[in-house]
């Protein structure tokens, strides 16, 4: 499959939203929106559009409306642009993302944890 393109922040809420219903029309979409975003019917008809022309949705023509459906897997595209940023921003060097986020936000007593407990299950996973 070729590589898609990566998501703007508006588009990706428009998609999360797509996710979520498992499926929506234009007008849904708005409906679910926060209010503060004051996105009209015509802006968000674009979002879905780009959406469809880059891959991520496909749709299905419902009465006089089309519903918009996932293409992709919401983990899918998690994977996908943790990936491209850790390639850009730390030259493919997974380790390095994860010192940045320790070091510059922080972790409470649970969260390390949680994180030692899964470190600890992928130890046991390598051979």
């Amino acid at each position: 499959m070729p590589k898609r393109p990566p998501l703007p922040r508006s588009e990706l809420e428009v998609a999360r939203i797509v996710w979520d219903l498992g499926g929506a029309t234009v007008r849904q979409v708005l409906e679910a929106l926060p209010q503060e975003r004051k996105l009209d019917f015509k802006t968000v008809q674009t979002y879905l559009r780009r959406l469809k022309a880059k891959g991520y949705l496909r749709t299905r023509r419902q009465g006089r409306s089309n519903v918009y459906l996932p293409c992709v897997r919401p983990e899918r595209v998690v994977r996908e642009v943790v990936e491209d940023l850790v390639n850009r921003l730390f030259d493919g060097q997974t380790v390095l993302l994860f010192q940045h986020l320790m070091q510059d936000q922080g972790l409470t007593e649970e969260e390390i944890s949680q994180l030692q407990e899964t470190l600890n299950r992928l130890r046991e996973r390598k051979p």
